[in-house]
């Protein structure tokens, strides 16, 4: 009887491994759209070891004005041909526009070492980007997390900026997380979106993905091939789609290119941030700040934006959420035209 029930032990002992074994070091498939190259794009190779690929259009040479920087959400995600289509238009009111995948992620190149991926790495890419740009002033435009790292240049370089033009911005660093708390004005009229990023995780995340994430936040090491795991993000991020706009209950998969890597890790980074809020305060240069009514993020990490830079003027789209280039496009893009012409 003994020998029987140590038999069951052992033969659940190792069912149990060869589960965890299968979930862990198996990889497995996505069916997701595939990453594809963008043609003509262009490479920078900068000192910081970064492969950054870019799309560069030129503006109306008739009207001269100083070029646009844009700046992509994420972190992790990356230029897509809907992004360069939507802006294209600003080349013709005489701005060079520069739509690049910031490490890891799109047409850029994957780092070995993830340890690598961090607000500060992304930032020194900019630095050197902005330097070979070569222009008196530029103009940055970051989307989401995009308009968090216009705002880490900002802080260190505010003489080479001319405008910002931040539309979703994601909370200043380090984040001040008491801001989630402060009440939104009634008058602004915002609402939130029908679906919610925790739902989409918890959706998608199975024990193979969660160990991914795991094993890259705490052991800064891959578990899985940087295929694997951009599908995965694909994945996730086809979900997540849903909670930026306002009614998410239909919306296209999301296209391949998003780096998870330089997701994670730099997410991770934030935490490590110094504040730098002293070097913004106060500070002249002309800002929008545009939001959509069904914006995800946080009303209070957008006011403080408000509360550092007297010279903002803040805009709500009526009918668009957080990724406003799927909403409401026309509206969006006159405010940016208008606010480039003053």
């Amino acid at each position: 009887m003994k020998k029987t029930i140590f038999k069951i032990i052992k033969y659940s002992l190792l069912l149990g491994i060869s589960v965890i074994a299968f979930f862990l070091f198996v990889p497995k498939q996505y069916e997701v759209l595939k990453f594809k190259e963008r043609p003509n794009t262009k490479y920078w190779n900068l000192s910081t070891g970064s492969k950054i690929g870019y799309t560069f259009i030129e503006g109306n040479s008739n009207k001269k004005r100083s070029p646009i920087i844009y700046l992509h959400g994420g972190p992790g995600g990356q230029i897509t041909d809907a992004i360069i289509d939507f802006y294209r238009p600003l080349a013709e009111e005489g701005h060079d526009l520069y739509f690049y995948d910031q490490i890891g992620s799109g047409q850029s190149e994957r780092l070995e070492n993830i340890e690598e991926y961090s607000v500060n790495r992304h930032q020194k890419d900019l630095v050197e980007i902005i330097e070979k740009i070569d222009s008196e002033k530029v103009i940055l435009l970051g989307q989401s997390w995009g308009a968090m790292l216009a705002m880490e240049y900002f802080s260190d370089y505010k003489d080479e900026v001319e405008r910002l033009i931040l539309t979703g911005p994601g909370p200043i660093l380090p984040i001040n997380f008491s801001l989630s708390k402060l009440k939104t004005p009634d008058s602004l009229n915002l609402k939130k979106p029908k679906y919610s990023n925790q739902e989409a995780n918890a959706k998608v995340y199975t024990i193979r993905s969660k160990m991914m994430r795991y094993f890259a936040s705490v052991f800064k090491k891959k578990l899985t091939s940087d295929q694997e795991a951009d599908d995965f993000f694909t994945q996730l991020n086809s979900e997540l789609k849903r909670s930026t706009i306002c009614d998410g209950s239909i919306v296209k998969p999301s296209e391949g290119g998003g780096g998870y890597y330089a997701h994670v890790m730099t997410a991770k980074s934030f935490y490590q941030q110094k504040d730098k809020r002293s070097k913004i305060k106060d500070s002249q240069i002309p800002t929008l700040i545009i939001k959509g009514q069904c914006d995800n993020q946080n009303w209070g990490f957008t006011n403080e934006y408000l509360d550092l830079l007297p010279n903002v003027r803040l805009e709500i789209v009526e009918g668009a959420g957080h990724s406003m280039v799927k909403e409401n496009q026309k509206i969006y893009l006159d405010l940016i035209i208008e606010f480039m012409s003053d």
